[in-house]
């Protein structure tokens, strides 16, 4: 399968097939450049390995598996280690891993030298069904998720379905919350998918319908300045609740990224019939149908969100399957939101 992101002179293929890693070469040129693979320690070591032997002159950097990553310090430690393997302008920088790498790689490939190819090869879920298309890139600043970054498209995203295989459960869960999410918003088709026995079963196409619908929403809108908002569907209250309780830095115990979101979708979606379709999807895949995060502790972090102008914010609201709805709302109503009222 094959999508292209029809960007004019930044469009893209994103191939996606089992196997394809190994295929890299015939997407991009690996022959006369440089190639440094970023990866991290929580990627079976194979998958760079893969992209690596295509690649005459390659390297591999390997960084501590986590979001603890995606900071200052590591981003430093990256564009140092590209500098000292005498990188140029006409070097490539492939990401293989999952969301953590994804962002993190994009940003250094956007920093150095002022931007320099970008290949992702996305291995988790997560990154495969949403961030490994669209071309943010970001870092995070202490507590505050993705708040420095930059728009870089890669040149191809290669989507190799059999990285899934070696993935825990909970991680596939974990990705499976951010496709529901594209469903629930805009492809009831997708959103039937879940409603099934067993949805796992049909997760080659559950990432292929939530990127195609990814990349319409981004070839309409590039850099988030109208449509593109739909997809934080989820994130305002998600990232809240992620900041309390969330797996990150050296906080191993928790709930991941898309568990987050999969809490953050319940109160925003306003038809009940919906909201009890939804609860039966996250009882079949497992994914928490309570915080058990402090609300207040996250109506704090929510308040520091980047959708957050002065004192109101935009939230997306789903009012019923395969639609959504911008609301700009005072931060004051957020209490009556998180039912802290």
């Amino acid at each position: 399968m094959k999508l292209t992101m029809q960007l004019k002179s930044r469009s893209y293929d994103i191939i996606l097939k089992g196997g394809c890693l190994a295929n890299l070469h015939q997407f991009t040129n690996v022959q006369n450049r440089k190639v440094f693979v970023l990866t991290d320690s929580g990627v079976p070591r194979q998958y760079a390995e893969t992209i690596a032997a295509q690649c005459p002159h390659s390297t591999i950097y390997t960084i501590p598996q986590g979001e603890g990553s995606k900071c200052l310090k590591v981003f430093g430690q990256v564009l140092q280690a590209m500098l000292d393997f005498d990188m140029d302008r006409k070097d490539l920088l492939v990401a293989v891993g999952g969301g953590v790498v994804g962002d993190l790689g994009g940003f250094c490939a956007a920093s150095y030298m002022r931007g320099i190819d970008f290949v992702n090869c996305p291995t988790t879920v997560l990154a495969q069904v949403d961030s490994s298309i669209g071309g943010k890139t970001a870092i995070d600043l202490g507590e505050t998720k993705n708040i420095v970054g930059a728009f870089w498209q890669p040149k191809v995203v290669l989507v190799d379905f059999d990285t899934l295989a070696t993935l825990p459960r909970r991680h596939v869960v974990n990705g499976l919350a951010e496709a529901l999410k594209t469903g629930l918003i805009g492809d009831a088709q997708l959103f039937a998918l879940f409603e099934t026995e067993h949805p796992e079963e049909q997760i080659e196409q559950i990432v292929y319908r939530s990127l195609k619908f990814k990349k319409k929403i981004v070839e309409q809108d590039e850099r988030e300045g109208s449509v593109r908002a739909c997809l934080n569907f989820g994130h305002t209250i998600g990232h809240g609740i992620e900041a309390v309780r969330g797996i990150r830095g050296r906080r191993t115990t928790g709930l991941y990224h898309g568990e987050c979101v999969a809490l953050g979708m319940l109160p925003m979606i306003e038809d009940p019939a919906l909201v009890k379709r939804v609860r039966a999807i996250y009882r079949t895949l497992g994914l928490p149908t309570r915080t058990g995060a402090n609300k207040a502790k996250v109506l704090e972090y929510m308040q520091h969100d980047k959708k957050t102008r002065g004192d109101h914010i935009t939230v997306i609201k789903c009012p019923g399957l395969g639609c959504w709805r911008a609301d700009t709302i005072s931060t004051s109503e957020l209490p009556r939101l998180l039912g802290l009222e």
